[in-house]
């Protein structure tokens, strides 16, 4: 794909498996190149929708290479690289940017907290074993250890460490962190944020799940955001925004595969002991995706 910029809505892919354990290559694949006729501009697999914490490597492996065979160059794949240790991390992101993958989402697994110095360490370490661009995940609610702004400002100066996605509920961090980083990172909004509010602040897209689901409306509300057309963009947002709403009530990648499911995607539950959405999760999702035509 080239070195051109990231930007836009990247929808954080789910992982389909089958019973035996296998990837269900068949069905990823038609969501991934059924995303990219809706507009998409990128795809990423392996982010927490993604289910990365719940698969083997090789499972995860084969996600990106299924995801990467799909995508046939016609969108950059950022691969979700998660660890524990920087040498797990390191030995992940070196092979998927072998198997093609056009940029890193680099996130941090945690059992004991660590210190900034730990989680620079670890970050920079990713960044300096590829040669793509690297996108920093941060979650403060989620995550044991997390990127401080010190830590952020610090990883800023890493050459090819250009993107950050920000999972927290606190959009006016969104400002002290492009405020700090003077343009050398870029800013992707999660599902937690209203994405207009982030394009406004100056956020270059959104990395999240409820992309995969409703990929037509968050493309239409991207360019919306990019002509500035705000009162256009805010009407477009709230339907939008219930559907976030609704996802956020349940486990997130039940949500995501329970809605897929809904649209004839045969991806299944989540990989156990995560609960499938029950029954009336289920049907305020097929009143979320009514509402925004989202359904088939």
């Amino acid at each position: 794909m080239g070195s051109a910029a990231f930007h836009g809505v990247f929808p954080y892919i789910v992982s389909p498996v089958l019973e035996s354990g296998e990837v269900d290559a068949a069905v990823l694949a038609r969501l991934s190149d059924d995303l990219i006729g809706a507009g998409v501009h990128g795809l990423t697999p392996l982010g927490s929708t993604g289910e990365f914490a719940y698969l083997n490597g090789a499972q995860r492996r084969r996600v990106v290479e299924v995801v990467v065979g799909a995508a046939r160059n016609r969108v950059p794949v950022v691969a979700g690289v998660a660890s524990t240790t920087i040498a797990g991390a390191v030995s992940q992101a070196s092979e998927y940017e072998r198997m093609g993958c056009d940029g890193i989402l680099a996130i941090l697994e945690a059992y004991f907290p660590l210190t900034d110095e730990g989680v620079y360490s670890y970050f920079k370490a990713i960044a300096e074993a590829v040669s793509l661009p690297v996108v920093l995940y941060t979650n403060p609610n989620f995550q044991r250890s997390d990127l401080s702004l010190p830590v952020i400002e610090r990883l800023s100066r890493v050459g090819n460490i250009r993107y950050l996605k920000d999972a927290s509920f606190n959009t006016g961090r969104l400002l002290s962190i492009l405020n700090r980083v003077e343009g050398r990172m870029q800013v992707f909004a999660a599902s937690s944020h209203v994405p207009a509010c982030v394009m406004l602040l100056g956020g270059v897209g959104w990395m999240a799940g409820p992309a995969c689901v409703a990929p037509r409306q968050s493309v239409e509300l991207y360019e919306l955001c990019r002509r500035g057309d705000w009162a256009a963009a805010m009407q477009r947002q709230r339907p939008l925004w219930a559907l976030n709403q609704a996802f956020a009530k349940y486990n997130l990648a039940a949500c995501i595969k329970g809605a897929l499911e809904l649209q004839g995607y045969a991806v299944g539950v989540p990989l156990p002991p995560q609960a499938p959405l029950p029954p009336e999760g289920v049907e305020e999702l097929r009143r979320a995706l009514a509402a925004i035509g989202a359904l088939p």
